[in-house]
């Protein structure tokens, strides 16, 4: 299963890669306003759907832009379920810039199995196994040792602001980044997850995520060390934001975000 998901990882970075720079306003929709979608996203989610039917067929799939689909072949008695974003950092990816990564994660019921992330351009290949630690292109990682906020550097996304939602990240960030060393926009939360896993980064919150988003990050940071909580430190993440951290700066971060002043 291991060598299936990377293969798939792969094979999907090279369409990416083939496509990213040939990309025109033809090739776009638009979701909302500000939300697009281009038509290598739903190239590469329609491999990777084609690829697990195939391997998995007894198995449920949820991609971004195809929904939930049940198994082709009806016996699935233990629930896995394959959850895919085929491109995370669409707009970083139609720009021209090499933040954006494919995303997949399996789960069976509530539990996430096995998580892939893959930074084309970049290289970097992010894996995980539910008690079986995380690693960057094979070499084991594992979160910083950061203690203390102002000598952290953080991470943080505004997909709050591309749906035109009057509670926003914005109070957030402008209560924290003060605090930090510095803040970094990646544009990918799958690779804002994977770098507190790799300790590039010590932290990372956002809100307004959908599963697809975190499912295979939230894994990797988790086997590499990180707490990954919701705002208020439970289990309700994405829905009800999401906070990933070293142990070091978790609970920190959190008070921040719970913060009246």
């Amino acid at each position: 299963m291991d060598s299936f998901l990377k293969d798939l990882l792969r094979e999907a970075g090279r369409i990416c890669i083939q496509e990213q720079g040939r990309l025109n306003r033809n090739d776009i929709e638009f979701k909302s306003q500000k939300d697009i979608v281009t038509v290598t996203d739903k190239k590469v989610e329609d491999l990777i759907i084609k690829r697990i039917r195939h391997r998995h067929p007894s198995h449920d799939i949820l991609g971004e832009e195809t929904g939930r689909s049940p198994a082709s072949v009806s016996k699935n008695s233990e629930k896995y379920l394959w959850i895919i974003d085929p491109i995370d950092g669409t707009t970083s990816f139609f720009h021209g810039q090499p933040f954006y990564s494919i995303s997949i994660a399996l789960n069976r019921g509530d539990e996430t199995l096995l998580g892939g992330v893959y930074a084309p351009v970049l290289d970097q290949m992010f894996f995980a196994k539910k008690d079986g630690g995380a690693f960057l292109n094979d070499e084991s990682i594992r979160v910083s040792s950061c203690e203390c906020l102002v000598e952290s550097v953080m991470a943080t996304g505004f997909a709050c602001l591309r749906a035109g939602l009057k509670k926003n990240n914005l109070v957030y960030f402008n209560r924290i980044v003060p605090l930090l060393r510095d803040i970094r926009r990646f544009g990918s939360a799958a690779l804002d997850l994977c770098y507190v896993a790799c300790g590039k980064i010590d932290g990372f919150w956002e809100m307004e995520l959908n599963l697809y988003d975190i499912a295979a990050g939230a894994l990797i940071a988790r086997e590499a060390g990180a707490v990954v909580s919701d705002f208020s430190g439970g289990n309700h993440f994405p829905d009800q934001g999401i906070v990933a951290a070293n142990p070091f700066l978790s609970g920190l971060l959190i008070d921040q975000l719970n913060s009246r002043h």
